[in-house]
């Protein structure tokens, strides 16, 4: 596998399209910052990370809306991939639908969202746009 998290956020879109509660993936530092990030600003209930004996798993419960019984993730998309890095600096931070939306960046402070690589003045790698 070349890009582990593009198969991550494949894993992910799949499982709500297939209308799936629960979505096991393979766990690395990096996913699990992603998870993190995508359970603090609501995007999916929880997460558990599992420890096996051959590799660990990460356990995502994906949220729906209580009534219309939508995806909370109308759309989430890889940017920088391994053969076309994508960069940028606090100048020229991505917006995702005018704010409504999040990138999730890779910055020397760690793995953190657009509105909070602003107020550190930092940039990085943009992973991906979660909306």
């Amino acid at each position: 596998m070349t890009d582990p998290i593009a198969d991550y956020l494949t894993r992910v879109r799949n499982a709500y399209a297939a209308g799936n509660k629960v979505v096991e993936i393979p766990s690395s530092k990096m996913k699990v910052a992603i998870t993190q990030i995508l359970c603090e600003k609501g995007y999916i209930l929880s997460y558990k990370v599992v420890e096996g004996t051959p590799f660990n798993t990460i356990k995502i419960a994906l949220k729906y809306h209580p009534q219309t019984k939508t995806a909370a993730i109308k759309k989430i998309e890889r940017i920088s991939r391994p053969g076309l890095r994508q960069y940028t600096d606090v100048e020229n931070m991505p917006r995702v639908l005018n704010g409504l939306g999040i990138a999730i960046l890779s910055t020397s402070k760690g793995i953190i969202t657009d509105k909070e690589a602003k107020e550190l003045g930092v940039g990085g790698e943009v992973i991906c746009y979660v909306y």
